[in-house]
């Protein structure tokens, strides 16, 4: 189900956070008044004050998230989605399309934490921290498609619009389309496939 957290304590960092208002494109202020709404930053003097370097309450964007969706559309959604990859931290080492989709997973456990502690993904270690969920990576083999699972509390279309970004970085031919077949969180389900192909 979309725009529920998983757990509580759960924090995205300011630099993912401000995806929102940059990918709000010639309407960054109506991003703010969405985001200072649900106390995420404030507007003074008609300036919005906001940390990039902050931790902010994972439900709280994923509230902000809910207000747009009702409002605007899913249109608004997979436009912040897009803007993910250039605003988010990203792990090195992406050289191509499976590794590009490979590493949404890693980046997605990069950019939150628990409890105030530490990203919740150890890089020494390999290991990624529960309690978001996950984006899913299965290649096909021989052939150039991938299917992605997104289990996590983000709404479909935004997912949709970071797969999308991340696999034309190095494709631009690429195609990314939800799965009609399967559930999906906007009718309740845990979980969205998206099909990647290139």
């Amino acid at each position: 189900m979309q725009f529920k957290a998983f757990e509580e304590g759960i924090e995205v960092n300011g630099q993912t956070v401000y995806a929102f208002v940059d990918g709000m494109g010639e309407f960054k202020a109506l991003g703010e008044q969405y985001m200072s709404g649900v106390g995420i930053g404030r507007i003074k003097k008609g300036k919005w004050l906001f940390d990039r370097d902050g931790w902010y309450p994972q439900q709280a964007w994923l509230d902000a998230m809910a207000t747009i969706a009702g409002e605007v559309g899913d249109g608004a959604l997979y436009r912040i989605g897009c803007t993910i990859p250039s605003n988010a931290q990203f792990p090195s080492g992406i050289a191509d399309m499976q590794s590009a989709i490979r590493a949404i997973d890693i980046a997605y456990h990069i950019n939150h934490r628990k409890n105030g502690k530490g990203c919740l993904y150890d890089a020494a270690a390999g290991v990624l921290h529960e309690g978001i969920g996950h984006y899913g990576y299965e290649h096909v083999p021989t052939k150039n498609f991938i299917l992605s699972v997104s289990h996590n509390p983000y709404p479909c279309a935004f997912d949709r619009g970071i797969i999308s970004a991340m696999a034309r970085k190095y494709d631009i031919g690429t195609i990314v389309i939800h799965d009609d077949s399967r559930p999906c969180r906007k009718n309740g389900a845990e979980t969205c496939t998206y099909l990647v192909s290139w």
